[in-house]
């Protein structure tokens, strides 16, 4: 995999139980995962929010990576477009004069409707980390299914407030794998390179990495791959690394450094708010009305789509339904966003003609995390960026990509975490459960198996070079394997199967997905550049043909 597209404090008296409870959300965030000294002022909410009887010429649903592309690209084609997102704004500091809580002390803030956390990494040295809160729509939601926690962000600008930033394009020959009908050489000559520049992706300055102290813990990742024969690539990021430097120098207030990023970044991190959401700002056509949900999408009997929308309150409760009129409509609010409307719209009745391949081809990335204890001679440091900028590929051999990721404790652990991408068959099934009145998924847990199997290609043979072992503290008593979750979601409304080869949803004139809801279950790296990248292609022709 080359890099070009790969790219292509001691602290003492601290006791036991303290370092549990203070750091327990941090170990969480490991696997997600301008110069002035200011906390990101947002997206503003439209003054007033869509009302009812509204009638607009397109309607985004979600605010995420698919959706700004859209919105973007549509206003600056002359058309007028509202956006409605289920989450806040995330534009008002809180009590702390931030906007985003420190995933070392979560509170409200952190979690969508939870009234205790769900951290990634439920334990520590045997004791559970989670820990009671008031219900809010926060940040992060872990959206429980039968077999499987989905995270997914909440609030203007989607999944990229919550991940990692890693930024990583594909490599061309694995391409055929992941979006079979779609023209790799458009996307590696146009929209790759768009999407990248679009999201201000860049690379680390390798000279920097290996002087400073807050990647210690990526450098000995990198040390134990390549003793164990696997490659160690550099990896884009989407994260103003120049603050980075006025963090590790003391001369900003601190961000990745202080390791946020689970429940949102302060200063640093170029989410979409700082890239395609200010564009969208800039072209005044875009309006946006958070904390407001969409239920129902049914044809209007005069053309266009009849949109039925929730207003929420803090507390997730409805204050307000609004019905609104639009001319067309995307969805893009996550894949299990998008795949679960649907679902329901088209069992309901209110969407019928949308075909069998609804709710299907749903994967979680092959996404799986382990920890690994290390030797004593080789600690990973008391200070761990939480921006990860390295990966280990063992894809073609084992059918594995591994993050090394960070463990910001503040305090020195001597463990290397990772968080694997791997080649899992596996693809569930989004259904309407009529008497629940929900949409489920029929995920099952045993089916992480073929994912410890590809990411035991590179731990074992690592562990076995190094004399080392797993941690088996962070997901539950003597559990090695984190294969409870994803932090990946793709599929749900397979392009060209539930859509055409450009997602306009089959069925229905002026219906589109726009989303991760596309691409069928796995991207083999991390998958925001690839949906970035096919909203880009998919955007321009709908605007060519359908506007």
């Amino acid at each position: 995999m080359s890099d070009t597209t790969m790219q292509d404090s001691g602290t003492k008296g601290v006791s036991r139980r303290r370092f549990i409870t203070g750091t327990g959300s941090l170990l969480g965030a490991a696997a997600i995962v301008g110069n002035a000294p200011r906390a990101w002022a947002g997206v503003r909410a439209t003054a007033a929010p869509i009302g009812s009887g509204a009638h607009v010429p397109v309607l985004v649903i979600g605010t995420g990576y698919g959706g700004s592309v859209a919105a973007l690209r549509l206003a600056e084609a002359g058309t007028d477009v509202h956006m409605v997102e289920m989450g806040m704004a995330w534009d008002t500091p809180g009590a702390d004069g931030k906007i985003f809580a420190n995933t070392t002390r979560p509170d409200d803030r952190s979690f969508w409707l939870r009234t205790r956390t769900k951290q990634p990494l439920s334990n520590f040295l045997g004791f559970p980390i989670d820990k009671n809160v008031n219900r809010y729509t926060g940040i992060l939601d872990a959206e429980e299914f039968g077999g499987i926690t989905v995270y997914q962000g909440r609030g203007v600008g989607g999944g990229s407030l919550v991940n990692g930033g890693m930024a990583v394009t594909p490599r061309r020959e694995n391409f055929g794998a992941i979006l079979p009908t779609v023209n790799a050489a458009e996307m590696y000559s146009t929209y790759y390179p768009r999407a990248n520049s679009g999201l201000g992706v860049t690379t680390i300055d390798p000279a920097w990495f290996d002087s400073v102290d807050c990647y210690q813990y990526a450098r000995v990742g990198r040390k134990h791959a390549q003793r164990s024969g696997f490659p160690f690539l550099f990896v884009p990021a989407v994260y103003d690394w120049d603050y980075m430097k006025q963090e590790a120098a003391g001369t900003v207030p601190k961000s990745a450094l202080d390791a946020e990023i689970l429940y949102g970044n302060n200063y640093g991190k170029k989410s979409l708010q700082k890239t395609y959401i200010d564009r969208i700002r800039a072209t005044g056509r875009v309006t946006i009305s958070p904390l407001h949900k969409v239920t129902t999408v049914t044809p209007a009997p005069g053309g266009g789509y009849t949109v039925l929308i929730d207003q929420l309150d803090t507390g997730g409760r409805t204050t307000a339904t609004k019905t609104v009129t639009a001319g067309k409509v995307f969805f893009a609010a996550g894949s299990v966003g998008t795949s679960k409307l649907l679902v329901g719209l088209k069992a309901t009745g209110a969407l019928p003609l949308l075909n069998d391949e609804i709710g299907r081809g749903w994967g979680d990335n092959g996404n799986v995390m382990c920890g690994r204890a290390n030797h004593l001679w080789d600690p990973t440091g008391k200070v761990q960026s939480s921006i990860p900028t390295g990966g280990i590929d063992n894809w073609d051999a084992g059918g594995a990509f591994a993050e090394i990721a960070p463990l910001p404790t503040g305090i020195e652990t001597w463990a290397s975490f990772y968080l694997s991408i791997t080649k899992n068959p596996h693809r569930a099934r989004f259904t309407w459960n009529a008497a629940a009145g929900r949409a489920e998924l029929d995920w099952q847990t045993a089916w992480k198996q073929p994912s410890i199997d590809a990411a035991k290609t590179i731990f074992d043979k690592i562990n076995r070079k190094e004399g080392t072992i797993y941690r088996t503290d962070l997901f539950g008593t003597y559990k090695i394997w984190g294969d409870h979750l994803t932090y990946h979601p793709l599929g749900g409304a397979v392009l060209d199967k539930a859509t055409d080869n450009y997602g306009r949803l089959r069925g229905y004139s002026g219906l589109y997905v726009i989303d991760g809801a596309l691409i069928p279950g796995n991207t083999s790296v991390n998958p925001f550049v690839t949906i970035t990248a096919l909203a880009e292609r998919n955007i321009e022709r709908i605007i060519a043909t359908d506007l």
